[in-house]
């Protein structure tokens, strides 16, 4: 089943698609019977999915409505985490100077995320920003310390992430300094090693750079997530052509590693890692840069379907942050 989250005729609801073209709104169907929203419904279990597969099996008490006529919102709007995989597409290990030998993954907020459809804005002040397309888990129930062979019972679907990025941000917060760390030789003593790093809460975590839908797919549809075609255009040019196939770590794996940390719980959406091998010839994700380059920005994903965001560019100088 294909879910989403949108808006009609002034209300914030949710659905299951029917058709490409017509969505089973569960709340005006179901009324009392249906979960508050998205998050909500994949919370119920598999109460809700029955509800679901019930309105989609006797059409005739659906309420259902033309899809090409509702303000789409993100499938869950306000998960718990976002969680973001960093260079786990095999075509970056020949860049890696170092690099850890498991999933490496920061945190983005749920405020940075937009809808299938809606902009994508950038200010000038953020310099350059590029999308990234990228498959995106959305757990269904809570886990915590899940071995791999098992973590797929913890995957409610999948849905399309654009882990927008700021590498002008990126730069302007790296650190290179001196840590301090107890001496191998007298634990007594510190000694200071170079390091090298930069804080993802602005470059990752900014508003709009969370582009996200606009469907919610639900597991048994893809049997296979370790093998989905990915393509990213901007502007009606491809700048990615690739598969989750090269990523270095499988779905299952990312969702066991992050739950020996982190407890994962209903709703929260981990974005497993940028697709960006360009097609011969052509350029790359790291071209487009967005304020330079016009949008759309489309991502489209084998079962998934396609998000679509166009770009809205913004003149506008940092606020006065700083006290005089």
């Amino acid at each position: 089943m294909r879910f989403a989250s949108f808006r009609h005729n002034g209300r914030d609801t949710y659905g299951v698609a029917q058709t490409d073209t017509r969505i089973v709104d569960l709340k005006a169907s179901a009324g009392a019977d249906a979960p508050d929203d998205l998050l909500a419904f994949i919370e119920s279990g598999d109460s809700g999915l029955k509800l679901a597969a019930g309105m989609l099996d006797d059409p005739a008490t659906a309420v259902t409505v033309d899809a090409g006529h509702i303000e789409w919102h993100p499938p869950v709007r306000r998960p718990g985490k976002i969680c973001g995989i960093a260079m786990n597409n095999s075509a970056s290990n020949e860049r890696k100077i170092s690099a850890p030998e498991h999933p490496a993954f920061f945190l983005k907020p749920a405020s940075c995320l937009v809808a299938h459809l809606q902009p994508i804005t950038i200010r000038s002040y953020y310099g350059s920003v590029h999308p990234e397309p990228e498959l995106a888990v959305v757990i269904g129930k809570t886990a915590r310390d899940v071995d791999a062979d098992v973590a797929a019972d913890c995957i409610f679907g999948y849905t399309i992430f654009d882990d927008i990025t700021g590498n002008g941000m990126r730069s302007e917060d790296l650190f290179q300094y001196y840590a301090l760390y107890p001496s191998d030789t007298d634990p007594d003593q510190l000694e200071r090693r170079e390091q090298h790093l930069s804080y993802a809460g602005r470059y990752k975590g900014t508003d709009c750079f969370g582009a996200m839908g606009p469907w919610l797919v639900t597991r048994d549809e893809i049997p296979d997530p370790d093998d989905l075609g990915v393509l990213c255009k901007v502007g009606g040019e491809i700048v990615a052509a690739d598969s989750t196939r090269y990523y270095n770590y499988k779905v299952v794996e990312i969702v066991s590693f992050i739950s020996q940390f982190q407890t994962l719980h209903a709703g929260d959406v981990i974005s497993c890692g940028t697709a960006f091998k360009a097609s011969a010839g052509r350029k790359s994700i790291h071209h487009a840069n967005l304020q330079v380059v016009d949008g759309p920005v489309e991502v489209t994903i084998d079962g998934l379907g396609t998000l679509k965001n166009p770009v809205v560019r913004m003149q506008a100088e940092i606020g006065n942050w700083r006290l005089t």
